[in-house]
């Protein structure tokens, strides 16, 4: 039962990470794709990057969910931890680095600076 159950794990999480690929490739695709058809409008190479950065992000986060499937279920060695930990710390950077990229501004922030003085300032009838 254990090899069946450790067999399912193994082709779980390499669906997974197949998805997290396809969903790069496919965001490579579509952003290419949109590019080319919207080249002359203003903001086309920013929507291009900020496409790309979507797609990317959203692969990073199966691929990451994949290997710590992968190295928590099926192989919890101290050797393969360190590994993910590795994994996970440089997937991390790139996340926020394009987290940066796409929006402007660290996840951190709020998406609106003003939004929070609108509800402080006199409502006047």
């Amino acid at each position: 039962m254990d090899a069946m159950f450790a067999q399912l794990l193994h082709v779980t999480t390499r669906a997974i990470e197949v998805a997290g690929v396809a969903v790069i490739v496919v965001g490579i695709f579509f952003a290419a794709f949109n590019f080319v058809k919207h080249r002359a409008r203003k903001g086309a190479y920013h929507e291009l990057r900020a496409t790309l950065g979507r797609a990317i992000l959203l692969g990073l986060e199966l691929l990451v969910a994949a290997d710590i499937i992968n190295t928590v279920a099926i192989e919890p060695t101290l050797d393969s931890l360190a590994v993910l930990a590795g994994i996970v710390l440089v997937r991390t950077f790139l996340s926020l680095s394009l987290e940066v990229e796409i929006t402007g501004r660290w996840p951190w922030q709020s998406s609106n600076r003003s939004a929070g003085h609108a509800v402080d300032q006199p409502h006047h009838d």
